[in-house]
C-alpha cells in the first residue's frame, strides 16, 4: 500500500506562481510513476504532468507547457509541481496519483492509477 498526501495548494492572482508537493509514505520502492491531475467544478479530471518511472522522463499536458514542471526527490519520496504564469482556467482541485511501471502514455490516463491523494485546492484569480 501506498499512502500519497498533496500540498502547497492556495489562492493566487493571476501570473503568480505556486508549489504543489507530493509526498508518499508505505511501500514506496522504487519504480514508481507518479502523476499530477487537476478537476475543475463540473469537468473531468485531467492530465497535468508525469514523473515516469524510469526516471528518464517527464511530460506536460499542452495547456501548462512552459508553465509548469514536475521533478522528484527520491531521498524525500516526494514529487514536486512547480507553477508558474498562473492563469485563472489553472483553478481546480489538483490530485497526485502513483502507480508502479506504468509508462508513457498510459501516464496520462487517470484511470491507470491506483494510488490517490485528497487533492489539493489551487483557485486563481483575475
Amino acid at each position: 500500500q501506498v499512502q500519497v498526501a498533496e500540498s502547497g495548494g492556495g489562492l493566487v492572482q493571476a501570473g503568480g506562481s505556486l508549489r504543489l508537493s507530493c509526498a508518499a509514505s508505505g511501500r514506496t520502492r522504487s519504480g514508481y510513476t507518479v502523476g499530477w491531475f487537476r478537476q475543475a467544478p463540473g469537468k473531468e479530471r485531467e492530465f497535468v504532468a508525469t514523473d515516469i518511472w524510469t526516471g528518464a522522463s517527464t511530460y506536460v499536458a499542452d495547456s501548462v507547457k512552459g508553465r509548469f514542471t514536475i521533478s522528484r526527490d527520491n531521498a524525500k519520496n516526494t514529487v514536486y509541481l512547480q507553477m508558474n504564469s498562473l492563469k485563472p482556467e489553472d483553478t481546480g482541485v489538483y490530485y497526485c496519483a502513483y502507480d508502479r511501471l506504468l509508462g508513457w502514455p498510459m501516464a496520462a490516463d487517470p484511470l491507470k492509477y491506483d494510488y490517490w491523494g485528497q487533492g489539493t485546492q489551487v483557485t486563481v484569480s483575475s
